[in-house]
């Protein structure tokens, strides 16, 4: 597979990029999944509005930050290179890290359940992240080493692995895997530990091949220490809250309680 051309096209003299667009309705379509299913928590839909025009622009500059971050030799003193998004640089964990700071404030302030948003939240995320990871392949980016596999991208001239690819098609299968745990739901927040559990095992292992990974201290890749971290932190937690929800007798469905006939938030 060659690398097309990364501008979709031209308007104005400003390049729109297939990367901007492919975003764009990633957010579009998950904005659209936790409005229709936010009846299921208990959560009116138009509030899931307020929640993502606040925590969506909170995760998009924590991702830049933490990017930023682990490049600070390039961009130490030059604050408009810094926020130049359109010259690329996202990292995904930054804009998790950020956006699950901002709704918990968010749950805190709104009296919501933070566990139950996130239930909420995280089958969407998992879709946004599948479409997203396609802008890595029109920028040429975020790819493997070297391969002889018959599903290798040309970078540079040289056959690679699509490791853009491999993530795109474990989110939207993990995307179907939270729906339906989401649907039969035991606790609050199982269905974002399992994102953490899935996701970060995903991630560990394509992590491996990426070779522009971000590097801490310069010896270990990032993206694999954290995820072997919250694998590890992610599996613990959903241990510690089945055993809680099992010994509780009681079994909740979007929040729902079917012993009292209520919904909890």
């Amino acid at each position: 597979m060659p690398i097309p051309n990364p501008i979709a096209f031209t308007i104005f003299n400003i390049d729109i990029r297939w990367y901007g667009i492919l975003i764009a309705l990633g957010i579009i379509l998950a904005t659209l999944a936790v409005y229709k299913r936010a009846p299921k928590h208990d959560i009116e839909s138009e509030k899931t509005l307020d929640f993502i025009l606040i925590s969506l622009p909170v995760g998009i500059i924590g991702a830049r930050i933490y990017y930023v971050l682990f490049n600070w030799d390039f961009y130490a003193g030059d604050f408009f290179k810094m926020i130049n998004l359109r010259a690329g640089g996202l990292a995904i964990h930054g804009g998790l890290i950020f956006g699950l700071i901002a709704a918990a404030i968010l749950c805190k302030l709104w009296n919501y359940k933070f566990f139950n948003v996130m239930d909420l939240a995280m089958p969407a995320v998992a879709l946004a992240q599948a479409i997203g990871r396609w802008g890595n392949y029109f920028d040429s980016e975020a790819h493997g080493g070297p391969t002889s596999l018959p599903w290798g991208i040309l970078v540079g001239g040289q056959k690679v692995h699509p490791t853009f690819l491999y993530e795109s098609i474990w989110c939207f299968i993990l995307f179907g895997i939270l729906l339906m745990v989401d649907n039969n739901r035991k606790f609050n927040g199982q269905v974002l530990l399992l994102y953490g559990i899935l996701y970060s095992l995903e991630r560990f292992f394509v992590e491996y091949l990426r070779t522009d990974s971000l590097m801490l201290f310069g010896i270990i890749k990032q993206a694999m220490l954290l995820s072997a971290i919250v694998f590890i932190l992610c599996v613990v937690a959903y241990i510690i809250l089945a055993r809680r929800s099992r010994r509780a007798g009681k079994i909740f469905y979007g929040g729902y309680s079917k012993y009292t006939g209520k919904f909890k938030q």
